[in-house]
């Protein structure tokens, strides 16, 4: 029953080694419930304050979770579940019940690689991080990370934008943005992706929680990609975790002079594998999914913004108030001066025109650019047909695409979409 997985998953004082040790046991939670207390000490490695958790016989807060669950349409796994990613389960410590949003995918299919690094990366992390997961799912792999600011959410951005369902394992209940300053990122991953966490909806964050869930983000997966990570890093624990539990983890050289990189080229001192792209990851597992990955040899133009790079930097500044006003780079100020200047005009609303266009008559573009902003005043377009409709090189039309968000002309959507920006 439902409820006594609830039950059982949030014991006060039982470890999830102790969980363990009773499902194997029993089986099933029920007959934990039911159990005596001369029963249950029979179990190895429970300790006297789980004994004490277990005769606790309450089943209000089970019902109290189950029914915030019906009302905020939260799906639930248990331990037996055969959803329940099979690598998670055969962990020493699993979780008994995780909590959902999204869509399950299917991570027995394809190469899962977990995505983590430091939240106050430098430029180079971030943009290493989104192209990194990009590449991992336009090659047929799944991205899973902290959805933490920095690392963890660029590389969850470049999954999405390549198209694939990407997954967020949260240290907090999954009805819970944290951080704000990724709620956008939090939307996108609803529709398109899988947020999943051990913790109850409405579970605040706390210092002890993301180093929890950092076991079950290295156990969904074959392996751990760090980025950047300094000496003392919640990614490091994640790789340590990693090879506790038999995974691989890879590594993206840095700069040796840089503090934010000392961990992670520490990791290839210590013989994890150096890598530069997604394919170099993913083709590690082309023995076991002989039929799912594809080798992509052409340049994505994925990069790191202005504005994220300051966000970045910011982060480390009262990380729990994310959502302060961020002051952003000289050139970006100055752009949004002209476009705060620009006199609005009057705007036909008609269905073929569903957006609010820029007044470009203040900004510098070029024909090519020019051609592309034609295209999307129709409405938001897949990347692919812009590139048929201009007739120009994917590369070059990527470059220009990045010239027009930094502009404030256009901006990028899951899937692969571009649009207009909207006032």
């Amino acid at each position: 029953m439902l409820l006594h997985w609830i039950w059982l998953a949030h014991r006060p004082g039982l470890s999830d080694r102790g969980r363990a040790a009773l499902l194997q046991r029993f089986h099933d939670p029920e007959d934990i419930f039911y159990a005596d207390r001369k029963t249950l000490t029979e179990v190895e490695g429970l300790s006297g304050t789980g004994l004490e958790a277990l005769g606790d016989k309450s089943l209000d807060e089970a019902q109290s979770i189950l029914k915030i669950c019906r009302d905020k349409k939260l799906g639930i796994l248990t331990f037996q579940d055969a959803a329940y990613p099979r690598r998670l389960r055969n962990i020493s410590d699993p979780p008994a019940v995780l909590y959902y949003k999204g869509q399950i995918p299917d991570l027995e299919s394809c190469p899962a690689i977990a995505v983590v690094g430091t939240r106050k990366a430098s430029a180079y992390g971030l943009t290493t991080a989104k192209r990194m997961g990009y590449q991992i799912a336009r090659c047929g792999g799944i991205v899973v990370s902290g959805m933490a600011y920095g690392i963890d959410g660029m590389a969850t951005a470049g999954a999405l934008t390549a198209g694939s369902p990407a997954v967020g394992v949260l240290g907090c209940g999954v009805d819970v943005v944290y951080p704000m300053s990724n709620r956008s990122l939090f939307r996108d991953m609803e529709e398109y992706g899988w947020l999943v966490s051990e913790f109850p909806p409405g579970y605040p964050p706390s210092r002890w929680t993301f180093p929890k869930r950092n076991r079950i983000i290295s156990g969904m997966c074959n392996g751990v990609l760090v980025i950047e990570a300094p000496e003392k890093s919640g990614s490091l624990i994640t790789a340590r975790q990693a090879a506790e539990q038999g995974r691989d983890v890879f590594v993206v050289p840095g700069n040796i002079d840089l503090p934010s990189f000392q961990g992670s080229n520490q990791l290839l001192r210590d013989g994890a594998i150096m890598v530069s792209s997604g394919w170099e990851v993913v083709s590690e597992y082309e023995g076991l999914y002989p039929n799912s990955l594809r080798k992509e040899l052409g340049q994505c133009c994925q990069t790191a913004y202005p504005e994220e790079v300051q966000f970045a930097a910011d982060s480390g500044k009262q990380y729990e108030k994310v959502a302060q006003d961020i002051q952003k780079p000289k050139q970006i100020r100055n752009l949004k001066k002209k476009l705060d200047k620009i006199d609005k005009k009057d705007i036909d609303n008609t269905a073929s025109r569903p957006y609010s266009v820029v007044d470009t008559d203040s900004i510098p573009l070029s024909d090519e650019e020019r051609s592309v902003i034609q295209i999307l005043e129709q409405g938001e377009r897949l990347v692919d047909d812009v590139i048929a409709q201009t007739g120009l090189p994917a590369g070059k039309l990527l470059s220009l695409l990045t010239m027009l968000e930094l502009k404030g002309v256009v901006r990028r959507l899951p899937g692969k979409r571009i649009a207009l920006q909207i006032r």
